[in-house]
């Protein structure tokens, strides 16, 4: 009985213990949230924005077109032309096409005796030399003058031409958006060139007639002609300051390519057909940023584009031209993450006197200007003419001094104005067509039988390059002309038999071409082309 009653007290002293402590709990005090203190999340900033430099590395080409003639006198003689190709950083003009450049003779490589003795028999006494040329300073429209330091890529130094890639009679009728997309890039890149031509004082016709009228006489003066266009690499860096990268750059950096690419290259590889190998590696360097429809930037300048000599032929005797035909195969930008392309050679520059023509598959191939049959005939006819004798009869009446006529035709086919000078004063009909056979059969050599013309492109040509993705390790099936197929469609305006099940499943009916010529054993290649309707 006393338990019980004592744990009736306990219980009831811990019950009005416990409403006491209850009644005395402070409230809660809620603070308004504009009065609160800040906690260390609420302190957080949002990330500066990235910052891009804007440099022009070691190594970038400057292309530099000589805006004037300059005379061949002495080394130190200034030389003034202009860029025609724009320099980008990043996505940025850095150097705008017109850019003054500042140079100078550096160098005049004296002829070894034998040369100087094949041109005199050629009655030429001051034969045309070999100069190097450096360039030291850029001058911007805004007048800001820039140091340079640069060296001269050999094989450059010549007057250049753009040549575009021939339209296929296949893609005439085809309206295909990346199609459309190609040719019109393709006209601007012909039109950019033109308008760079357009700021340099090349010389006129009568110029030209003027020049080349004192090139064949004996003694005369040499000139780098206006125009002539030098690729100067720089020794040293050039900065232009910085870019602020925004979300968009950013969203859209290294996205798709947009149907029909065409982008700006510089050959990072010097090629000649005259000792390429079927095979051998090649390499390109963006020079131009590539954007999509909205100005976004999908490759930056900088970017590589990888392939391999698929088809070479040299020279040969009987003026058999080279013939030379590249495969870009993988696109690699800054950030190192290959992918595989299907690419076409759509536009090059090459030497004026090259009479290099690009194929509808950009297949590059030297010509021979049809002129050589007008030379050979205007030798022929002099050799002829310097047959006749003293003793010629016309219309029956026997004329004297034929014979000197003769011999002069016969000095100027062979030796110019010094054969004419010898057959003036030596009094020999057999020295005379001696001379005219000599001369006639030089021509017919030279333009007939002689090797032909090389296709040159030297180190850091620039290209057009089209350019569409292919998926990792698709193959070419042969198929004959003609043959319908169903492809799958994905990223590139090309269509492939093997299609992925996980890509769209939008599906094109494909009919192939006829295969690419063979350069090399004149038959066609294995590998067909398709062409999407």
């Amino acid at each position: 009985m006393s338990l019980r009653h004592t744990y009736s007290a306990v219980l009831t002293f811990g019950l009005l213990t416990g409403a006491m402590l209850a009644q005395d709990a402070p409230m809660p005090h809620l603070t308004p949230g504009n009065q609160r203190k800040a906690t260390p999340q609420d302190n957080m900033e949002p990330a500066p924005p990235q910052s891009v430099a804007l440099t022009v590395p070691k190594g970038t080409p400057l292309q530099v077109a000589l805006d004037t003639e300059a005379r061949v006198k002495k080394a130190g003689e200034a030389i003034h032309g202009r860029v025609v190709q724009p320099i980008y950083a990043f996505d940025h003009i850095v150097i705008p096409v017109g850019s003054e450049v500042n140079g100078e003779i550096t160098k005049i490589i004296p002829l070894t005796g034998g040369k100087r003795t094949m041109a005199a028999l050629d009655a030429d006494f001051t034969p045309v030399r070999k100069i190097e040329v450096q360039f030291h300073e850029l001058v911007l429209a805004d007048g800001r003058h820039m140091p340079l330091d640069t060296i001269v890529t050999p094989g450059s130094g010549q007057v250049i031409q753009f040549v575009s890639a021939a339209e296929a009679k296949e893609k005439k009728t085809v309206k295909d958006q990346a199609t459309e997309r190609t040719r019109q890039a393709k006209q601007q890149a012909r039109q950019e060139w033109d308008n760079a031509m357009k700021q340099l004082k090349t010389p006129g016709r009568v110029q030209r007639v003027k020049r080349y009228v004192e090139a064949q006489l004996p003694l005369h003066r040499q000139f780098i002609q206006a125009g002539t266009l030098y690729f100067a690499e720089l020794e040293k860096p050039l900065d232009f300051g910085t870019e602020v990268m925004t979300p968009q750059m950013a969203e859209a950096f290294a996205g798709p390519l947009p149907p029909g690419s065409v982008v700006h290259a510089w050959l990072e590889t010097p090629l000649t057909s005259a000792t390429a190998h079927k095979g051998d590696l090649v390499e390109a360097l963006l020079s131009q940023p590539l954007l999509d429809s909205n100005q976004h930037l999908v490759l930056p300048q900088g970017s590589r584009i990888k392939g391999t000599v698929r088809q070479v032929q040299a020279a040969r005797r009987m003026k058999k031209n080279g013939q030379l035909r590249i495969e870009f195969k993988e696109l690699v930008p800054p950030d190192g993450v290959e992918q595989k392309v299907e690419a076409t050679l759509e536009g090059v520059q090459a030497g004026k006197n090259a009479n290099v023509k690009l194929d509808s598959e950009g297949g590059a191939e030297a010509t021979t200007p049809k002129t050589r049959y007008l030379a050979t005939g205007v030798s022929l006819a002099l050799a002829a003419a310097s047959m006749r004798t003293d003793t010629d009869v016309d219309h029956g009446v026997a004329t004297n001094g034929g014979g000197t006529g003769a011999r002069v035709a016969g000095g100027a086919n062979a030796f110019k104005l010094v054969g004419m000078a010898l057959g003036l004063a030596v009094r020999s009909r057999a020295l005379g067509y001696t001379m005219g056979a000599y001369g006639a059969g030089m021509s017919v050599y030279s333009h007939f039988i002689a090797r032909g013309t090389e296709v040159v492109f030297p180190k850091n040509t620039a290209m057009e390059i089209g350019l569409g993705t292919r998926k990792e390790g698709e193959e070419k099936k042969d198929e004959a002309p003609g043959t319908a197929l169903t492809a799958r469609k994905w990223r590139a305006p090309l269509a492939s038999a093997e299609g992925d099940e996980g890509n769209l499943p939008t599906q094109w009916t494909v009919e192939l071409c006829p295969p690419a010529k063979d350069f090399s054993t004149n038959a066609s290649a294995s590998a067909p082309h398709a062409s999407t309707p």
